[in-house]
């Protein structure tokens, strides 16, 4: 074997950023990406003209009607306020759902397709490609949650008022401190979205077929979901990865209550090992002949 042989055989380290960039890029390309931030997109302008609409344009009285979330009812006071009611909207289902095609699609969307074997042909590695396949979905959870913030805010501006933001503790903060706010809720969201992740990927490493995969992730998603409601499952909910969810809206509090924050993001990392730890052990010792 030549120098120049063995040079090109020989592995690339985890951290080049070649593989990485390049699965990016085919991501976002795909209609089906496309199509799921549309669809993100448009949740915060549907919320957006329903609350004009019923409020007749707002007003000290208007108040988005007595359901729908927390944040609602501010909406027509201050249209930053859509921002945050639009990603309590879409966190309990339309972004996970969101991931979950992704990630459930990311490994067995290249077997069914016949890519996956000549992936691994390339001097990647299963562990490298295993890793850039997870980076690039937490990279599709952190621009889909700013696709809803940014289509909020954008729908916000043009059908409301702007100004000082009166925090649910009572405190008012400027405009530029509560769109700094919205920035540490959309980041808290979207990493709330991490524990998810690391699931539809352990089920992209258990079959060949991706809408088997993305069906089976959005259909444990949907489980989980009912079952963090049952009272009778009290005891287990803390343990499960959409429980804290919500508890973003601690930071638009004065002070911040950090405590659910914290066991949001232990609660996220601890999915993500355990369910990182079984894609890895999957799929280093799986059998890939497509």
């Amino acid at each position: 074997m030549s120098q120049a042989e063995a040079v090109a055989r020989t592995p690339r380290p985890l951290w080049s950023l070649g593989l990485l960039r390049s699965e990016i890029v085919m991501t976002f390309r795909r209609w089906r990406t496309l199509a799921l931030l549309a669809v993100l997109a448009g949740v915060p302008v549907l919320v957006g003209v329903a609350v004009r609409i019923e409020t007749g344009g707002g007003g000290p009285d208007g108040g988005g009607g007595e359901g729908g979330p927390a944040f609602l009812s501010q909406v027509t006071h201050n249209g930053l306020f859509l921002v945050f009611a639009s990603l309590a909207v879409t966190l309990p289902f339309f972004l996970p759902m969101s991931v979950g095609v992704i990630a459930g699609d990311s490994l067995a969307g290249e077997a069914h397709g016949g890519t996956l074997r000549y992936l691994l042909v390339a001097p990647a590695g299963r562990l490298r490609l295993l890793l850039v396949k997870y980076a690039t979905t937490l990279t599709f959870c952190l621009v889909s949650t700013l696709v809803v913030a940014l289509s909020a805010l954008a729908t916000g501006a043009l059908l409301f008022p702007l100004g000082e933001v009166t925090l649910l503790s009572g405190t008012s903060v400027s405009f530029g401190e509560g769109l700094l706010r919205a920035l540490a809720i959309a980041a808290a969201v979207a990493v709330s979205l991490t524990g998810m992740a690391a699931i539809g990927l352990f089920v992209s490493t258990l079959t060949t077929s991706g809408i088997a995969a993305m069906a089976t992730t959005v259909g444990l998603l949907i489980t989980v979901q009912i079952l963090d409601t049952l009272p009778q499952l009290h005891a287990l909910q803390p343990y499960l990865f959409p429980h804290y969810w919500l508890s973003f809206a601690d930071l638009l509090r004065d002070p911040v209550y950090w405590d659910q924050l914290e066991k949001n993001l232990g609660l996220q990392a601890l999915y993500a090992v355990v369910f990182g730890s079984a894609a890895w052990a999957r799929f280093t010792t799986r059998d890939i002949t497509a």
